[in-house]
């Protein structure tokens, strides 16, 4: 799901293949494009515009026109299924492919893409913290930064979240253009962390919740974090946490670095 800048276009993907275009007042379907071949499994806008990026287990990104209602183009170079997908201003996107352990950026103007590898197993979320530097997260709890014009992380912090059993990092969420990230995972909270100008990341904040984090987005302005929690995990039924439930929850954010803890209604 995304919804662009303006308020204007709503849009969701499905496991059909489908993307559908809202109006986020009416709740009215404008459109609906097919033209993924599997699941869509990521929507971003870019900002300030009504270009979208889309994603899909079919391993490839495709271009759209809001403004022209109108599919744009596809570009190709994931070995396996695209599972996320992010854009700031800039005309180019930034996609993890999965177990293909890529990165790429897309620099769709000049018809060109970065690619980054990375080691840490299946790269299955990223997010752009601002123009020039983004953040993964893998199924081995691994999170990295990245600069775009650096091949390698320029930071990585292993075993990110702490749990009783194994940790995926399911989703990461920047507040754009600040000091401020999020991380969601299986481990029974979600982690804000502090980002420095080098990329260096520092625990600052847990917040306790039950269950698999499978998104997350900062309010406008940050005072408020909106996690959507599963008893499952997004990608697939591999296991089962009965004690969750399948929720949204907002948390207000602290302002000192206490733990914090919130209820579910």
């Amino acid at each position: 799901m995304a919804i662009s800048s303006s308020g204007k276009f709503l849009v969701t993907g499905d496991q059909a293949a489908q993307i559908i275009v809202w109006n986020p007042q009416s709740m009215e379907i404008l459109r609906t494009f097919s033209g993924h071949k599997a699941a869509v499994t990521g929507l971003a806008f870019r900002r300030e515009s009504h270009e979208l990026f889309s994603a899909s287990k079919d391993k490839s990104v495709k271009v759209w026109s809001l403004d022209e209602m109108a599919y744009v183009e596809t570009v190709f170079g994931h070995q396996d299924s695209v599972l996320a997908i992010d854009a700031m201003m800039k005309e180019r996107a930034v996609s993890v492919g999965g177990r293909d352990n890529t990165v790429r950026v897309w620099k769709i103007v000049e018809e060109s893409q970065f690619v980054y590898n990375s080691t840490g197993g299946s790269l299955d979320c990223v997010c752009l913290i601002d123009e020039e530097k983004f953040v993964t997260g893998s199924d081995s709890n691994e999170l990295c930064v990245w600069k775009v014009l650096k091949k390698k992380p320029v930071s990585t912090v292993s075993n990110a979240h702490e749990g009783s059993g194994e940790c995926w990092i399911n989703c990461v969420r920047a507040l754009r253009n600040t000091d401020l990230l999020a991380s969601g995972s299986n481990s029974g909270n979600i982690k804000l962390w502090k980002v420095s100008h080098s990329g260096a990341l520092s625990a600052i904040h847990s917040i306790t919740v039950p269950g698999f984090v499978n998104d997350l987005q900062f309010a406008s302005g940050g005072k408020f974090l909106v996690a959507a929690l599963g008893q499952e995990h997004k990608l697939g039924r591999w296991w089962t946490m009965k004690e969750a439930k399948n929720a949204l929850a907002i948390i207000k954010l602290p302002k000192t670095d206490s733990k914090s803890s919130i209820k579910l209604s």
